[in-house]
This record gives structure tokens, C-alpha cells and sequence, in this order.
């Protein structure tokens, strides 16, 4: 198709290509359509969705991090989607980190800082090696016959599951239940949303909430070393001259916050529960089966293990866990030569920006030495991904035992995209270890 030849309906047409149902499980997925949408219409107005669709790396970028955008809120919710007020998936997302701004985000993201930051990360590392080599040996059970076993199943998903759940303190014997409750929860990020995605997540976000809660009831009893326990832990700061308490302290958290509430601080776990895992076991399968289809490059990284952390970056560039997110403009404001009103909606296709030939050379090659890899694959800006640096490690643990352990390990079978316009996922990857 000539893009230049294409019409504003085309255009559209090209978009609802890239989001139709089936279209993952497609060699190219939606990328050819994207990028020629990006070629046509960089700045797309879809009425019907009632957003923006940008397909440019730097317009991308520039909203994801510039002022003049924030997320759908609590606010929003209630101004715009009034219908959704009373249903628990709906409370909870817009009052999460995913859903709040500003000082409110900052608030919910502060406790969290610690427990996720690169440091912190490199501290785990000993932890994700053994369930790593943990995982590779159920693996290596199940196929050594010749045989043929789901990785997903027994290492993409059960990985993530187990570092978090470790890092937050969910009992081993729980952690298997949480998959389905992951799955269904994950439903509140597709950019429409069904009557069964609405059931299945507030049955979701019920089951988590009531769950959490009672862990952290728990913790409070018996404190743990884990972030549960940590969560509940008091920060004193040092108090104002004018305190008025007998103690002379101020029991508010460091730079005045409001102390957490008992369903924030539960809500705050099922928050880094289910995005530690759903997202990060994308990730995982993507990387493996990313591998095995480009044998010359996973030549590479066994010859030179050096090359595991680009090529982390590299997976996330070219076929990254989550294909879009939304911002809303606080202000009249251009973006792409287009002009967005206070209120208006955008999406930022970070699949899209991923690939644009602006930006990266070579955008539909996957390349484990490709150099100045700067993925929007976590966001950035305040919505930067607060587990980015624990994904990272974990994908790069993962690929470098997996391709020393089976040398001849082969897809087995064709591989189950997760039916999803948002997250680029497998839910089956069918593998053999003798291939």
C-alpha cells in the first residue's frame, strides 16, 4: 500500500488493522499498520474512540513527560464517566498510581521508591538467580523425555509471580492463585472496555483488595522483611517548633504527607502485584520467543553475555509488554502540528514510537547490539514504571541462563498471543528443549 495514497478514512482504517482481534497472533503484528499510520497520519483524531492516536517517538515522549498532560483520574471519573463511579475496579484504578496526579500520585508513590529502585533491584539479584535456575530445572523435567512443555506456564508467568510475591511477602502456597486475578484486573487497561471486562475485574479487584487487606492485618501483628511490613512501618520526621505533642514528634510521613489509609496501603499492593507480574511475564515470553525467531542473534548473546542488558532493551524496543497509554491535556496545546484542547484526550502508541525510523535505523530489525536504545516501553516522566529496573534484571537473568542451559531450544509448536489491544503477551509458548 502506497501511504501516501492514503485518506483520512484509511488512516482510521489503518488503526482499527493494528487493534483488531487476531491481529497479534500475525508474523508482522500491528506494526506494519502502525507504522504506516505513522507515515500518514502521525497525529490520528479517532472520533469514535474519542482520542488522539500518536505514532512518533518524539510526540510520544513529549507527552509522557511534558506538564501540560496527566492521566484520567478520580476527577475524570466522575466528571466523564459517572456509570463507572460504583464499581470497585473503577475506584480502584482511578485512585492508584495508574489513576492520580500530582501531589496525590507522589503521595502513593513515595513508600515505594525504596523498595523499587535500581539499588534496590541489584539487592534482589542473588533471590532471582535461584528461582531462575528453579524454574529452568521444572523445565528441563518436562521436556527431558524430547518433549514439548508451555514456557509460560512454567517459567514466563511463574517467575515474575514468585520475585514480587518474594519482595512483598505473599506466601509461596498463595502466589499460583493470583495468575486468573492478574489476568482479569489487567482488563481495566484495554482502551475499551466490555461488559465482561467490567465484571471480571471488579470480581478481580475485589478478591485482591480483601486479600491484601488481610495480609497487611497480618504484618501488622507479625512484621516480616518485606514490603508489606515495611509499608506499615512508622516515619517520623523531626517536629515543628509550634508542635503541640507531648512527645515532640510528628508521626506524618517524610515531607508532611498524609499517612496512608488501611484500603490505600492494600490497594498500593495489589497495584505492585499485579503490575509486577502481568507486565514482566509479557516481557519474558516476548524475549524468548523474539530469540528462538532471530537464531543469529541469539547466537550472539551466548557468545557474548556482555550483550544481555541491550539486549533487554532491544526486546522492549521492538515488541514491548504494553502498546499504548492514554493522557489527557490540562491545556490547549499542540502536539504534532496538531491542536489539542484542555480536557482532550491522547494516546501514545508506545509500540509505534518504539519502531519510528526518526529515531532508530533500522526500526523493524531486531538487533541485540544495537546501541542508544532510549525505550518508552515503561512510560516516563512521573508515570515511569516503578518496577523497571526489577524487569530488566529479571529478563536479563532469565535469557542468559535459558540460552547456557538449552543450547538447542526451539519453538514447538505455533505460540498464543493474549487477545488483548493493549498488552503484548503470549499465553501459551510451547518450547522444546532439543530442537
Amino acid at each position: 500500500m502506497n501511504g501516501s495514497a492514503v485518506g483520512p478514512a484509511g488512516a482510521v482504517g489503518l488503526l482499527r488493522a493494528a487493534l483488531a482481534p487476531g491481529v497479534s497472533d500475525s508474523p508482522a503484528g500491528p506494526y506494519a499498520s502502525l507504522a504506516l499510520l505513522r507515515e500518514v497520519a502521525p497525529v490520528l483524531h479517532d472520533e469514535e474512540l474519542g482520542t488522539r492516536f500518536l505514532t512518533g517517538f518524539a510526540d510520544c515522549q513529549a507527552v509522557l513527560s511534558g506538564p501540560a498532560f496527566a492521566v484520567p483520574d478520580g476527577d475524570w471519573l466522575r466528571r466523564e464517566r459517572p456509570e463507572w463511579v460504583a464499581r470497585p475496579a473503577a475506584d480502584f484504578f482511578y485512585a492508584s498510581l495508574l489513576g492520580t496526579n500530582g501531589a496525590a500520585h507522589e503521595r502513593l508513590r513515595a513508600p515505594l521508591t525504596g523498595a523499587f529502585g535500581p539499588r534496590r533491584a541489584a539487592e534482589l539479584s542473588a533471590g532471582v538467580e535461584k528461582t531462575v535456575e528453579e524454574l529452568l530445572d521444572r523445565f528441563a523435567d518436562a521436556t527431558s523425555d524430547g518433549g514439548t512443555a508451555d514456557f509460560q506456564e512454567i517459567v514466563g508467568y511463574p517467575l515474575p509471580v514468585a520475585v514480587v510475591g518474594e519482595l512483598i511477602g505473599v506466601p509461596g502456597t498463595d502466589r499460583e492463585r493470583f495468575h486468573q486475578l492478574g489476568r482479569d484486573a489487567a482488563r481495566l487497561l484495554e482502551p475499551v472496555r466490555s461488559d465482561e471486562d467490567w465484571r471480571r475485574a471488579d470480581a478481580a479487584v475485589t478478591a485482591l483488595r480483601e486479600y491484601f487487606a488481610a495480609l497487611l492485618r497480618e504484618r501488622r501483628a507479625r512484621p516480616a522483611e518485606d514490603l508489606a511490613s515495611a509499608l506499615l512501618a512508622p516515619t517520623p520526621t523531626p517536629a515543628p517548633a509550634s508542635s503541640d505533642r507531648s512527645d515532640g514528634a510528628d508521626r506524618r510521613p517524610a515531607g508532611g504527607r498524609r499517612p496512608l489509609s488501611e484500603r490505600e496501603l492494600a490497594d498500593l499492593l495489589v497495584l505492585v502485584f499485579v503490575a509486577g507480574f502481568e507486565t514482566t511475564a509479557g516481557l519474558l515470553g516476548t524475549a524468548v520467543h523474539t530469540l528462538l525467531t532471530h537464531p543469529g542473534q541469539a547466537a550472539l548473546l551466548r557468545a557474548d553475555p556482555g550483550l544481555l542488558p541491550g539486549a533487554v532493551e532491544e526486546v522492549l524496543r521492538w515488541d514491548g509488554p504494553v502498546l499504548m497509554t492514554e493522557r489527557l491535556a490540562l491545556r490547549p496545546v499542540g502536539v504534532g502540528g496538531v491542536d489539542v484542547p484542555a480536557g482532550g484526550s491522547v494516546t501514545a502508541v508506545l509500540g509505534a514510537a518504539n519502531r519510528d525510523p526518526d529515531r532508530y535505523p533500522d526500526p523493524d530489525a531486531f538487533l541485540v547490539h544495537r546501541t542508544g536504545v532510549r525505550v518508552l516501553s515503561f512510560g516516563a516522566g512521573p508515570h515511569y514504571c516503578f518496577g523497571a529496573a526489577l524487569a530488566r534484571l529479571e529478563g536479563a537473568l532469565l535469557l542468559g541462563r535459558l540460552l547456557e542451559r538449552f543450547p538447542r531450544l526451539a519453538p514447538a509448536g505455533p505460540p498464543v498471543r493474549r487477545p488483548s489491544a493493549c498488552l503484548r503477551s503470549f499465553d501459551a509458548l510451547p518450547l522444546a528443549a532439543t530442537g
